[in-house]
């Protein structure tokens, strides 16, 4: 059980009397471990408005490391976040190293000498000074150890900057260390070619793209497909970032701002990338610099606390959900920070202390580096309806409780109940007490085991398993566990809520909000005005990815079926299209495996002429084809095992068809690609195919009425080689799926 110091109970942590108590024994202990601080802090909260941004920023950096020692004593755990430094600082000399030695001094050494050096050669005579150990941390320890005595060392160091050479500048030398940090340079970066490893083809004369076959990434089903980078690899990227919060040019959080004389009547213009992005920075002005400045040293639940400052809600962003930091990062012309990577292992590493979650949920409430508001404020007795509990919604919510209001959330969408011990609400909606949560992967479930919850809007049915929605059941218990605010699923406003009845006062029989806040999402399905966009088979991405993910037709041991046949086409070229295309092939592996396996139960049963005699000619036709498919597939997987190889199933999907993007414009000129290439990598990694300069026309029909294929007009301008004149082109599609709009 929890035991808290300094005579806090653990309902103080969610109390506002408890909150305040907590607040002095900070100010207590931060003053008894530096008294010179306490009257600046106090000065500081009280006209926070007086401090300018770089006094804000070295107050801020000041107090973290107090903050870290406080937490830990409070919730017991001094033993394991000093053991979580100890960590971070052992990979420290890597950092050093790396800067100091690799880069600088192998600039002596040209690439051509570099390609003819031996690397393999340099290692073996590295390992014998090494003791015959060999890795990264023990070349960077034993390189920091030499270099406090060179002249003694001569001989070694040279070996040592030969082998960095060869292994930074030969391409050799870069497969060799490939998944390391220390010879890995930050690469230069070309708008055009953003995505490595492409190749490109024709399709009926259009130009289309795919990843070269020895770059396929093997995906399984609907298990987490990106768990995120390791600690040194996060640490590596925080010790990129060169802390310019310093020079007040955080342009990762503030924007890049125009220079030019036709921007001077506008001093607050943002730049564009070569791409045409808006370089406007962190949406929320989060202070990045300085929580990467804190996680190189060592401090994560500092850096946490930095971090929830302006983004509570960090559980629900960081990486593979935004990047606008990326793209605005001060490094313009070579890779950027990867700042998502490094937001989301620092909350990793806190909620894997133990009461890891409790330690981030106390900070969402209380944090002393919030000069403006450390503490929530006292009620203020409004009461306010948040209609939808998608992203918008909850941070709505967490901030207007922050604020003093009372809140109500409701959703369309039937929401889930936790269990009563967790949330702290009894199953007839009353308030019960909860408990704190030791160890916070006992809330994990494997993406593809996990019943939808219904929470979460947009990040709940539209983001696909690149992210770890046990997230949602962390941002969830954060709002849900605080006795402002009430929950309930199943209700559509406007339908069985009105808004006359949420204004309406208690006597009038209404609920009495003194406001009502929408956030019910921005996007609306776009229908298609070309001939059968209405067909079977057609279906907007939106409706796709909501079905999939509710219906729980991507389990395994669901009875929820989708009908998806090969080829699959995407129309469109922002990231829904994207997301669309990689789930909608996963789960026709599903789907088919699924279908073989019911097949065969059910023929065991009853026999295989009595479930044919029920078929007609088109169910006839789709069974047959999911039954060869799903054979083949099992085929593959049995003779991969026996040769101890990963089983080449994006080939077989290939081969039938597979999954097309099929964009009007230039790949470049995508949603996709101009704010976030990455996304496109990694599904064409997954084997899809993204074609360019099509804008469709017409979806043809088989005799059944259902989508066979899908009729473009080259779009003119987009490439050189294209003939105009030579007709449509068609792409077969048994599936076609609008994500344009």
């Amino acid at each position: 059980m929890l035991a808290l110091a300094f005579g806090f109970g653990f309902t103080d942590l969610y109390r506002q009397q408890g909150l305040e108590g907590v607040d002095r024994a900070f100010l207590d202990f931060a003053a008894a471990a530096d008294p010179a601080l306490r009257d600046p802090l106090v000065a500081a909260r009280a006209d926070p408005g007086a401090l300018s941004a770089k006094e804000e920023s070295a107050l801020i950096l000041e107090l973290a490391p107090h903050v870290e020692r406080f937490v830990a004593v409070l919730f017991g755990i001094v033993d394991d976040v000093a053991a979580l430094k100890h960590r971070h600082d052992e990979q420290a000399p890597l950092f050093v190293v790396k800067r100091q030695f690799v880069q600088r001094r192998t600039a002596r050494i040209g690439a051509d000498e570099a390609q003819a050096l031996d690397g393999p050669a340099l290692e073996r005579e590295l390992r014998h000074a090494f003791g015959g150990r060999f890795d990264e941390l023990t070349y960077a320890s034993h390189v920091a150890r030499w270099l406090q005595d060179e002249p003694r060392h001569a001989r070694e160091l040279d070996v040592a900057l030969r082998y960095a050479a060869w292994a930074l500048h030969s391409e050799a030398g870069r497969e060799h260390t490939r998944g390391g940090v220390l010879f890995k340079a930050p690469a230069r970066l070309d708008p055009a070619n953003l995505i490595d490893h492409v190749e490109r083809f024709p399709v009926q004369g259009a130009a289309a793209y795919r990843i070269d076959p020895r770059h396929l990434r093997r995906r399984e089903g609907f298990r987490l497909t990106d768990p995120g980078t390791t600690l040194v690899h996060a640490l590596d990227q925080a010790n990129y970032c060169i802390e310019c919060h310093k020079q007040g040019k955080d342009s990762c959080s503030k924007g890049l701002r125009e220079k030019s004389s036709a921007a001077a009547a506008d001093r607050n213009a943002f730049r564009k990338s070569v791409l045409g992005a808006t370089l406007a920075g962190c949406p929320l002005e989060e202070k990045i610099s300085e929580f990467q400045s804190l996680k190189a040293r060592g401090y994560a639940i500092g850096a946490l606390a930095v971090i929830c400052i302006d983004n509570p809600m960090c559980a629900a962003t960081g990486h593979r959900i935004c990047n606008d930091c990326m793209k605005a990062c001060i490094y313009q012309k070579q890779e950027p920070v990867d700042t998502p990577q490094i937001e989301t292992r620092t909350l990793r590493d806190v909620l894997a202390l133990p009461w890891g979650f409790e330690v981030y949920s106390l900070l969402t409430r209380w944090n002393p580096l919030n000069l403006h508001a450390p503490l929530p404020r006292p009620r203020t007795g409004y009461r306010v309806l948040v209609v939808g509990m998608g992203p918008a919604g909850f941070s709505l919510a967490h901030h207007l409780m922050n604020d003093g209001h009372t809140v109500v959330g409701i959703d369309g969408l039937k929401i889930e109940p936790l269990p009563a011990s967790l949330s702290g609400v009894g199953t007839d909606g009353t308030r019960v007490p909860f408990e704190p949560i030791r160890d916070a992967m006992r809330l994990y479930e494997p993406l593809d085991e996990r019943l939808m919850a219904g929470f979460g809007g947009v990040a709940e049915y539209g983001i696909t398993v690149r992210w770890d929605k046990n997230f949602l059941k962390l941002v969830r218990l954060l709002i849900e566990r605080r006795d402002r605010f009430a929950l309930y699923g199943g209700v559509r406003f406007g339908g069985t809520l009105s808004l006359d009845d949420a204004f309406a006062a208690e006597q009038a029989g209404g609920l009495d909000f003194d406001h009502v806040a929408l956030c019910i999402g921005a996007g609306r399905p776009t229908v298609l005005d070309i001939p059968n966009a209405l067909a079977r088979g057609v279906r907007t991405a939106s409706d796709f990815l909501m079905a999939l993910q509710l219906t729980g037709a991507a389990r395994r041991d669901s009875v929820a079926n989708m009908q998806l046949r090969l080829p699959i086409v995407v129309i469109g070229g922002g990231l829904t299209a994207v997301d669309t295309a990689t789930e909608a092939l996963a789960y026709y592996v599903v789907q088919v495996e699924k279908f073989l396996d019911r097949y065969r139960r059910l023929a065991a049963k009853i026999g295989e002429d009595a479930i044919r005699g029920k078929w007609d000619a088109e169910e006839r036709e789709s069974a047959e084809e999911f039954l060869s498919h799903a054979r083949a597939i099992r085929s593959e997987r049995h003779e991969a095992a026996r040769a101890g190889r990963p089983a080449h199933v994006a080939e077989l999907l290939a081969h039938w068809g597979g999954a097309t993007i099929a964009y009007r414009r230039r790949l470049v000129d995508s949603p996709a690609y101009t704010l976030n290439h990455e996304e496109i990598g990694k599904a064409l990694q997954e084997g899809i195919v993204f074609a360019e300069g099509l804008t469709p026309i017409g979806v043809d029909v088989d005799d059944y009425g259902a989508a066979r294929s899908v009729r473009f007009a080259r779009t003119t301008g987009i490439d050189a080689d294209a003939d105009a004149s030579a007709g449509a082109v068609v792409l077969p599609a048994r599936a076609v799926f609008v994500a344009a709009g």
